[in-house]
């Protein structure tokens, strides 16, 4: 059954239930009515906890695991804590500096990506995941170097400084300077597009007699142009760094949760797209256990922001992946400053 919102709760129901989640979310233990009434300074018994206890049990908000005597918060439990009581702690300045810091270091837009995913994944001590932007890397500048008869290397350096090498067939009875030339083509009027764009324009040209390029150049061009352009959409979309962070100490009593969450991080695939679902949403969103298909079984929780470019479109998604026990009030808007840290890099 749906749970309740939080301003039907009591009061004193309302400070026992947040006193559970807390503790539960500190060490990850079921809280005793025993322990409630030392550290709630309540001035109550054992026994009237307990009723009270026995009260957010049945409304679906806490649970008793075996035949322990304590309480733990369930998935309700945690959404209605988040959503109704968590007070959020914003980045200290120094933890905002660290932030900025490691995502400042110069290199190209991939090594950001993964200093994002390897920095949320040390201060959240669960995973760091990161989509990768679905966008093409715009030429700065293209060169085609012959390896043997029949086969040259495509080099291309993009915008952003990152440097890939495809091998590229070659027609046969290449006539020689076909290779400078088609090169000397690519990076004079295709500098600063992307791939799909520079398609586009050699195409324009040619169809309309701008081009001077002959047939042979023609191929070679696009052939150099292709090898990125074919396998756009086969590259990883996600990263992830930290998963051996999950098998601290507290999980040894529950490996079998561990196991079924790191085979669900195998499947990057599912892992984007439960991150997709926060493409579109205006601030960080929060999914907590058997809320999301992917990791009911293994009941974990996923802390997700949506990263903008610099005129403010959606270009991926970072996140925290780990426990439900995750300290939300700090992770959420840790999240939010590294999204938005890391937006200022995307072009």
């Amino acid at each position: 059954m749906p749970s309740p919102p939080i301003t039907e709760l009591s009061t004193r129901a309302r400070e026992i239930f947040r006193l559970v989640v807390e503790g539960y979310l500190t060490n990850g233990q079921p809280v005793g009515s025993k322990a409630l009434a030392v550290a709630g300074g309540m001035n109550l018994s054992s026994a009237s906890i307990r009723s009270v206890l026995h009260d957010l049990e049945m409304l679906g908000l806490l649970a008793a695991p075996h035949t322990s005597a304590g309480r733990l918060p369930t998935d309700a439990g945690l959404r209605l804590f988040v959503d109704g009581i968590m007070q959020v702690a914003e980045p200290t300045l120094d933890e905002r500096a660290a932030i900025e810091r490691q995502l400042s270091r110069p290199g190209p837009v991939e090594a950001a990506l993964e200093a994002t995913s390897s920095l949320l994944s040390s201060l959240s001590a669960g995973a760091g995941v990161v989509m990768v932007p679905k966008r093409e890397p715009r030429l700065q500048h293209l060169q085609l170097v012959p390896l043997s008869p029949g086969r040259a290397l495509a080099v291309m350096v993009s915008e952003d400084g990152s440097v890939e090498n495809r091998v590229v067939d070659l027609p046969p009875d290449l006539r020689p300077g076909a290779l400078e030339e088609a090169s000397n083509y690519i990076s004079a009027h295709l500098q600063g597009r992307t791939l799909a764009e520079a398609a586009r324009a050699m195409r324009g040209d040619i169809a309309s007699g701008r081009s001077a390029l002959d047939a042979a150049s023609r191929d070679l061009v696009e052939r150099g142009l292709a090898v990125w352009s074919e396998d756009a959409l086969r590259r990883p979309v996600l990263v992830v760094r930290g998963a051996s962070n999950l098998l601290d100490e507290t999980a040894l009593g529950d490996l079998e949760r561990i196991r079924l969450l790191l085979d669900d991080l195998e499947n990057k695939q599912s892992v984007a797209e439960l991150l997709d679902l926060a493409r579109e949403a205006e601030a960080t969103r929060i999914f907590i256990g058997s809320e999301n298909r992917l990791f009911a079984l293994s009941g974990s929780s996923v802390i997700a922001s949506p990263y903008r470019d610099r005129e403010g479109r959606v270009v991926g998604v970072v996140g925290v992946i780990g426990p439900t026990r995750l300290n939300y009030a700090r992770l959420v808007p840790m999240v939010d400053f590294t999204a938005q840290s890391l937006g200022k890099l995307i072009g």
